[in-house]
Order: structure tokens, then sequence, then C-alpha cells
């Protein structure tokens, strides 16, 4: 199965009309899309604008590959999941976003193993054309190792605090006092 993201902010109708002419063409009945407001209405995908969390994890796992734009949280997922995922960065030129963030994203993660990057609809199909060869990234952790996490602890408690910081720091501290008890007077 093939899933389809494109985030819950804008429609990326440009990325699920060529994906949905992909299926129709391919007579591909197993993609499913999440469209988000799209005003494009799929006509071979199985799609809805948006569903609870814990329905959509059941689908990311299911899938074989992961369709998206370049949003941080689906490519992160499919790494995490080890799901190869191709993704396509919306065009703030095109009107799909408010800036180009997501094309500096994808030219970062098109050096990833398992992220493929389409510059346009032409790319799209043809990494779709090849979806049963696409390869996973090996995984992330899902922890940092030990090492890092005390290492980020000892610059914690070696830095200056700043205001907020120290705010936190006394908030904690008043929070984890134990409780006094009422005097009776």
């Amino acid at each position: 199965m093939i899933l389809v993201s494109v985030g819950t902010q804008l429609p990326f109708d440009r990325l699920t009309r060529t994906v949905d002419q992909w299926a129709a063409a391919n007579q591909r009945c197993d993609v499913i899309a999440q469209i988000g407001p799209s005003s494009h209405k799929p006509i071979a995908m199985k799609s809805f604008a948006f569903m609870e969390h814990d329905q959509f994890r059941a689908l990311e796992l299911q899938c074989s590959l992961m369709v998206s734009h370049a949003g941080m949280g689906s490519i992160i997922t499919a790494m995490e999941l080890g799901k190869p995922i191709i993704i396509m960065a919306r065009d703030h030129h095109c009107g799909e976003h408010r800036n180009g963030h997501q094309l500096g994203t994808a030219r970062e993660f098109a050096r990833m193993p398992g992220v493929y990057v389409a510059a346009d609809a032409a790319e799209l199909v043809a990494l779709l054309d090849r979806a049963d060869d696409l390869v996973a990234s090996p995984g992330l952790a899902s922890t940092a190792p030990g090492d890092f996490i005390e290492r980020l602890g000892a610059y914690v408690q070696a830095a200056s605090p700043p205001p907020l910081m120290r705010r936190v720091r006394r908030a904690l501290r008043l929070l984890t006092r134990p409780a006094s008890t009422p005097s009776s007077s």
C-alpha cells in the first residue's frame, strides 16, 4: 500500500493530482491519501482530508511506501519506521506555502538513504514507476545514545542559565517540594 500525505496546513493539489493520475494510469487501487483542504477530488486514490492520529499511524505502519510533502514530521516518521519515502517540496512560488523552507529541506534530505526527492511532477511519476524497487532508510534509533545524553546534561548544568531557564528550574523546585501541611491555629 502507498500512503500519501500532504500535511494539515495547506492544499497541495500538484502532488495529489500527480499521484492520483499515476494511480489511475497504473490501475493501482492500493493508494490511500490524506489530502487536507484540497480542491482536487481524487478518482483513483482512496482519500480523506484529515484523520485521527491513531488511525493515520496504523496506515503508516502498514504502508510499503510513503509519498509526502517535504515536511519534517513525515520524513522523520518514514525514517523511524524504515519506510522508503518520496518527497516533493511545496513551492512557495506556486502558492503552495508561505516560504521556500521545504525546498531547502528536500535538498538536505536528498542525501539520506531511503529518501527520494522529486523536483517536479515528471520526477514524481518516474519514482512512483520504481515504487517496488525503492529501499528504506536503515531506520533511526528511538532514543539518543547514552554518551550524547550525558554530554548534553553536562552542558546544560555547566551553562549559565538564561532567565527563562532560571524560572523553569525555580518552578520545578517549587513543584517538587514536599507538600506542606496546613498549620492549625
